[in-house]
This record gives C-alpha cells, sequence and structure tokens, in this order.
C-alpha cells in the first residue's frame, strides 16, 4: 500500500487527537433499542467481521494512522484505569478529510452509517499481529447541521460525544479540530464500562512498539514542506457507500 502524503498524515494526527477527549464523558450507560432505520450491534458486527484480518482493512481504503499511535486514557490525560482504545485505521473519504489545518482541522464528513464505520481500531498484540476491538464514526459540526439536522447523531438512544474547544480555559479540548461528534462502538472487546464509552479497561497498549504521544515528527528531508495532493490518500469510492444520518 502507498504511504499517504504528509499532508493526510498531519490532518489525521490531529483528528486522532480530537477524537479522544470527550467534553463530557460518560462511561456508563442504559442502551436503548435501534431506532427503525438503524442496524443491531449484531448486524454492525456481521457487516465488519472481515476486518478482523487488517489486510482486509488495508485492501478497502483504511489507512492506519501515520505515526503508529496506540491511544490510551493516560495518554489523554484521564485515569489509567479507564484503559485505553487502540491503534486507529481510517477511511480520508468517510472522514470528509481532505485539506490541511486551516487553522483547524475541517472537513465535510456527515457519515454516520455503522454498517460501513469510517474508523477502524485495533489492540496490538505481543506476536505483532493485530485484534479488532472496536469501530467509530466521526461528522463535523458544521456539515452536520448544514444537511438540516437539528440534533446531534445518536445511536440506539446514545446521543454521539461532542468534542468542541472551550476558549475560556488553557488547554484546547478539541486539539486544534474544528467542532465535531463522534462514537466508538466496541463490539470485539467487552468494555465493562459501556459500549459506547471512549476507552476500555480491558485493551491496552503494552505490546506496542511505536510513538507514545501525540508530537508531530520532524520535516523530513526530500519531502514537500507546504502543499500535498491529498487526493491521492483517498481510496476509490466503497461499492455500495452511503451517507445515512442517524438521529
Amino acid at each position: 500500500m502507498t504511504p499517504p502524503p504528509r499532508t493526510a498524515c498531519l490532518v489525521f494526527a490531529a483528528f486522532l487527537a480530537a477524537c479522544t477527549t470527550p467534553s463530557k464523558p460518560v462511561y456508563k450507560m442504559t442502551l436503548a433499542a435501534p431506532a427503525r432505520d438503524e442496524p443491531t450491534l449484531a448486524e454492525v458486527r456481521t457487516a465488519t467481521e472481515r476486518f478482523r484480518d487488517v489486510n482486509v482493512a488495508l485492501a478497502e481504503g483504511y489507512i492506519r494512522d501515520p505515526f503508529d499511535l496506540c491511544d490510551s486514557a493516560e495518554m489523554m490525560g484521564k485515569p489509567k484505569e479507564l484503559g485505553a482504545m487502540g491503534i486507529h485505521y481510517f477511511r480520508p473519504d468517510l472522514v470528509g478529510v481532505s485539506e490541511p489545518p486551516n487553522p483547524r482541522v475541517n472537513g465535510n464528513g456527515t457519515h454516520t452509517d455503522f454498517l460501513k464505520p469510517s474508523i477502524l481500531i485495533y489492540e496490538p498484540q505481543k506476536d505483532g499481529s493485530l485484534s479488532l476491538v472496536a469501530v467509530e464514526n466521526l461528522v463535523f459540526i458544521k456539515a452536520w447541521e448544514a444537511g438540516g439536522a437539528k440534533d446531534r447523531p445518536s445511536f440506539h438512544g446514545v446521543p454521539w460525544d461532542k468534542m468542541a474547544d472551550d476558549p475560556a480555559t488553557a488547554i484546547d479540548e478539541a486539539h486544534m479540530f474544528e467542532p465535531h461528534y463522534d462514537r466508538h462502538v466496541w463490539l470485539y472487546r467487552d468494555n465493562p464500562n459501556g459500549v459506547f464509552t471512549p476507552f476500555n479497561p480491558a485493551v491496552n497498549c503494552q505490546h506496542h512498539t511505536g510513538a507514545k504521544k501525540h508530537v508531530m515528527p520532524p520535516q523530513t528531508a526530500g519531502t514537500e514542506p507546504d502543499r500535498f495532493d491529498v487526493a491521492n490518500a483517498m481510496p476509490p469510492p466503497m461499492h455500495g457507500a452511503s451517507h445515512s444520518h442517524s438521529h
């Protein structure tokens, strides 16, 4: 697989930071029945089971976090006992990010179909393999509302987490990302804190050998410093892909 251009790497690095610190985290919840137009968790699992083989995900256009991070609660400044997420693989076209930050990362992503999730999350194993643990979707609030939505998306009766910077604090809660909503679904690793919570105490990054924190790598020789053809990182359209809205 051809490595994505540096712009895509920088965009996704900010994306990873943004999608790991909910403004109002909820760690336990009671699930409601799926809405009429929503798939059940069993149906989502059936639709994504093939991605347990990461090579299938790569073949279908998912790209590994270019900075090779395994996101954990501790890395995000959260209690260590909350656990971890893992390594993110994403579809640039489904997330809707196609340009570098200006000044924040922005996009037109409104994809909410969990039968075709825009993000897959894996836990690194001792033997170097990867174990699929969760799927995820993300939408940008501006694009979401421009499409006519008045409320944040929800899944099985649970509103997605809202991510937005609070200018009254010294911390950038959105990590240089435009306001957005996201939702994790822990289908492949039981989560004692809830199937829709950001972190999973049953997941860890102890066997991860890559980067340990969100740091922009230095510019390497021979790469273009300013502009890149981000479109080259975009896979061809997935057959049957849709941008359905769940409310």
